[in-house]
């Protein structure tokens, strides 16, 4: 699939902002998917959304194999896969406003009180991921590690470019599969948590 499959599906990293509407050959909302594991999530939500574009980034080349192979079954066109770090893509790709909504579900918790600054969302990454957001885009987050949850509120509070849309965490929205992650934080008696920030 890697081989065959990402000549037609997949985006390499660059270092100069990638042209949407030329990358996915029409003008439309794009979602950046941050982090897709195996890609079930974003096969499910692309098939169920065609009208949205989406490009799927993770370090994980199995993963994008994986994801590759699986829109090609499906016939789906509305996906670009990327194996890069997230906030590289972010910073140097995808041009201020771009961005209709961007989705981290189930990122890497590093529980342990020595590994937090290895977290992905942070401060720095939110103003970031903020500034490529439309006005009226979304950062849509959700984590089933209590602590991760606390820190993804405070933040969106301290952020000035984000609104969180609900107070506190967000009712889990309909769209949004079960993910692998959020089976196994739920056989563990987890609370998921969603969080859906808005830019403003």
């Amino acid at each position: 699939a890697l081989s065959l499959l990402w000549p037609r599906l997949g985006l390499d990293l660059r270092d100069r902002r990638v042209d949407l509407p030329a990358v996915f050959g029409r003008m439309g909302p794009v979602v950046l998917e941050i982090g897709f594991g195996m890609g079930e999530t974003t096969l499910a939500m692309a098939s169920a959304d065609p009208a949205r574009d989406v490009i799927a980034v993770d370090v994980h080349t199995p993963g994008a194999g994986a994801l590759l192979r699986d829109l090609d079954s499906a016939g789906l066109t509305n996906v670009r896969v990327m194996v890069a770090d997230a906030t590289v893509v972010l910073r140097d790709m995808l041009a201020p406003g771009s961005l209709d909504e961007i989705r981290l579900f189930f990122p890497d918790p590093w529980p342990k009180s020595r590994h937090r600054k290895r977290r992905l969302y942070s401060p720095g990454f939110a103003a970031l991921a903020a500034s490529r957001l439309r006005l009226g885009g979304l950062l849509h987050s959700a984590t089933d590690w209590a602590p991760y949850a606390a820190q993804m509120l405070d933040v969106v509070e301290g952020e000035p470019l984000l609104r969180n849309t609900f107070a506190g965490s967000a009712p889990r929205p309909p769209g949004r599969p079960v993910t692998r992650f959020e089976r196994q934080g739920l056989a563990k008696g987890h609370r998921i948590v969603d969080v859906i920030a808005e830019r403003v």
